[in-house]
């Protein structure tokens, strides 16, 4: 089979794509025929020394796909050749609390991830397709869309009447507007391009701030929030924006904290922090159990993930500059197989 790696991390022209063998499933594992793969940030920032925990040089990167058991190892009941699978982006959290072995197990970082045309994996890492997504479609759900999933779901749901801040137009924050508006929420969604705001309200955004044009946007957000805030922030930017998401939250509100798109880091302001009144909680995805209630939800309403860009395996180099380059509109996908 192919397959890519990063001899190195230090930045992705470090990609090299390599013949190796195929392998074999153990007992308890299915072999992936992968079909398509998607970018996360967190694949840019293992190779730009940005990542937070440790990562290792020589590994294949990427932790979110989609594609089609071809054999199953001894002992496998849950799937069978032709099954369209896509992996679950913690394969060993199936529920309850994180396993110790959480980062260990961190597809890209630690351990393997799926940039490859072959993968064999426990039966419990991987979990049905929904009806009617593509396998491009599909590769977009473990991280992005499972992330958004936990920060609007739970443990307070947002419900029908509850409003919602998503930041920029990348996976998240795409996903979590889609989930938004499918349980009734409204939206007010940042961006610092006007030529993207048609598009957010295409997707049922209420509101749209430019940030750029408005620094002061938590206060702009607030006001558009009926003058309380926000109920939940689903917080993507990390030191450079909690300041405002801040402001927009509601008294008694939640900032789900999940990444760290902006490098300036200007710290917090705790007597902000502390009289905003709001719940701070820190989103690491989310276990196997949320990826099967959102591919539940996906399949119940048609929700169909947004992408920019797909490119060719021969091009994955290409397609990791194009998501560094920040112009993109949803998930930026490699197609591995037809």
């Amino acid at each position: 089979m192919r397959a890519y790696r990063f001899d190195t991390l230090d930045g992705p022209d470090a990609l090299r794509l390599r013949d190796e063998p195929d392998p074999v499933p153990q007992r308890g594992e299915v072999l992936v025929r992968v079909c398509a793969a998607s970018l996360n940030f967190r694949d840019l920032a293992m190779v730009r020394g940005r990542y937070p925990r440790p990562c290792f040089p020589g590994l294949i990167p990427l932790s979110d796909a989609a594609g089609e058991v071809v054999a199953v190892g001894e002992g496998v009941r849950a799937f069978q050749a032709g099954d369209r699978v896509m992996g679950a982006f913690h394969p060993r959290w199936f529920g309850g609390e994180m396993p110790s072995t959480i980062q260990a197990d961190s597809y890209g970082a630690e351990a393997d991830g799926w940039l490859a045309e072959l993968k064999a994996v426990s039966q419990e890492a991987v979990v049905r397709i929904p009806d009617g997504l593509s396998y491009a479609e599909a590769a977009t759900l473990p991280c992005a869309g499972v992330t958004a999933w936990t920060a609007l779901a739970g443990p307070a749901p947002i419900r029908a009447g509850h409003s919602v801040l998503v930041q920029g137009t990348g996976g998240v924050s795409i996903f979590a507007l889609q989930i938004a508006r499918a349980v009734g929420a409204s939206v007010v969604a940042t961006t610092s391009s006007d030529g993207k705001i048609d598009r957010l309200r295409a997707l049922g955004a209420d509101h749209i701030v430019n940030y750029v044009a408005e620094p002061q946007w938590g206060r702009a957000v607030r006001k558009l929030a009926g003058g309380r805030g926000v109920d939940r922030v689903v917080e993507v930017g990390g030191p450079g924006t909690i300041g405002q998401s801040l402001r927009a939250v509601a008294l008694g509100g939640e900032i789900a904290s999940i990444g760290f798109l902006s490098t300036d880091n200007p710290g917090i302001d705790f007597f902000q922090l502390k009289t905003s009144g709001a719940n701070f909680r820190n989103i690491a995805v989310g276990d196997r159990n949320a990826l099967i209630e959102f591919a539940r939800l996906v399949g119940m309403t048609g929700l169909k993930p947004v992408i920019d860009r797909v490119f060719p395996f021969e091009e994955a180099r290409e397609a990791f500059a194009h998501l560094e380059g920040g112009g993109h509109f949803g998930k930026v996908v490699i197609r591995v197989a037809d």
